[in-house]
């Protein structure tokens, strides 16, 4: 379906065209129709299809008429990164039509913020905790939104921004469009979508499985031995852009510094960062001045990086689903890419659920190479070996996100 049969506003063709936009994509042509009729929306799409557009082009069609300078759109997202993106593609999307955008997140002053909203905006792209000081400061003004995009309710429940995001559902008029993207639907969040949305249409595009763009092969290797089988790998890719993913922080660090050493030019992205160092990582590996990146699962979702070609898992996930949303930075809007997963006996159990998923058994691979026969180093009693996984406590009800040691409370 071509972007002119959605019958969207002439002034957004600019826009649609300065993005290079020519066929939607499926999650586009079903939910762009549905969101124009004013429709409250559930969606569910892989990564990296085009959903941000999907919500964005709507609201920019319905914000042309109306009231300027106030907020009368609310973008909700779990991260800084996604909240940029979005911003992004919403400036791209609305040139021509005179409609501002502003994000709102912690991590940075308040001030540019604060001045943003007082020059007047329509859109607020916003990450829950920043934007409830506003609110409650007065700065942020919920009173006009006509429309309340939810986006990754599932990772915003993960980093226990539930309770957070149901304020902000109350701050804002009962009387409005509301559109709710998740990946996976655990019972908080179909709660909250009964509770946020009224008769909304669903719309799935199949997220249980990775992208089909995407190739997958598994690098079985010694515990002691994985950084050595990185390294040479990354010295056989053809790449000048690829992405690592590590379990931990620390570990991010590790392996970013080992990989420098190597003479790659790498940089890493992970919640110990501070927000000019996360804004300079992503900077340098958007322009190609890192070829490599190294990150925890912060950036997993929503980093909207066309030319990554290769992902590797250092370690594998704990969760098929942070696997897939792992391996959909690569293979993005129609382009192919790899999946790399080094993977040692202690992760039998997650290959098994992930070919479960995909229907077939995922494809082993050795370099030819490469010595796998080293033992591994004597270590003493206290010291855990690189790579082994610390011993997990049960799952419990927690606000904590997934790699982090302390509750999330701002973001």
């Amino acid at each position: 379906m071509n972007f002119t049969q959605f019958n969207l506003a002439p002034r957004l063709m600019q826009g649609i065209n300065a993005a290079g936009y020519e066929i939607a994509t499926p999650i586009q042509e079903a939910a762009i129709p549905a969101a124009l009729r004013g429709r409250d929306i559930i969606g569910t799409a892989q990564t990296g299809t085009g959903k941000t557009a999907a919500f964005v082009l709507p609201i920019l069609n319905k914000l042309l008429d109306g009231q300027r300078g106030m907020p009368r759109a609310l973008i909700v997202t779990p991260t800084r990164e996604l909240a940029e993106q979005i911003h992004q593609v919403t400036k791209t999307l609305s040139i021509g039509t005179g409609l501002k955008s502003a994000t709102i997140y912690g991590g940075v002053g308040s001030d540019r913020q604060i001045k943003a909203l007082r020059a007047g905006v329509e859109i607020l792209v916003a990450c829950p905790g920043r934007l409830l000081d506003l609110i409650s400061q007065r700065h942020a003004k919920m009173n006009n939104i006509e429309i309340l995009v939810l986006d990754e309710a599932d990772r915003m429940f993960d980093m226990g921004f539930l309770p957070d995001v149901k304020r902000i559902i109350k701050a804002v008029p009962a009387r409005r469009q509301t559109m709710l993207f998740s990946a996976t639907f655990p019972a908080e969040v179909e709660q909250l979508a009964s509770q946020a949305l009224i008769e909304p249409q669903k719309i799935s595009m199949g997220i249980s499985k990775p992208a089909v763009t995407v190739s997958h092969a598994l690098y079985p290797v010694p515990q002691h031995l994985k950084t050595e089988l990185l390294l040479k790998l990354l010295k056989q890719i053809d790449s000048d852009s690829m992405l690592v993913f590590t379990r931990t922080k620390h570990r991010a660090d590790k392996v970013a510094k080992q990989i420098a050493h190597a003479g790659f030019r790498v940089t890493s992205l992970h919640g110990n960062r501070t927000q000019g160092q996360r804004e300079r990582a992503l900077h340098g590996f958007k322009t190609g001045h890192f070829h490599i990146m190294v990150a925890t699962d912060i950036a997993a979702r929503g980093l909207d990086i066309d030319s990554i070609t290769h992902v590797i898992n250092y370690d594998m996930p704990d969760t098929a689903d942070a696997y897939i949303h792992r391996i959909g930075r690569t293979g993005r809007a129609q382009r192919t890419g790899d999946a790399f997963t080094l993977v040692t006996d202690e992760d039998k159990d997650m290959i098994r659920t992930l070919e479960r998923i995909m229907g077939h058994p995922l494809e082993k691979k050795t370099l030819p190479d490469f010595d796998y026969s080293p033992p591994a180093p004597p270590r003493s009693g206290h010291q855990r070996r690189e790579g082994t996984r610390p011993p997990r406590p049960a799952p419990t009800p927690t606000r904590f996100s997934k790699n982090r040691l302390a509750p999330r409370r701002r973001s």
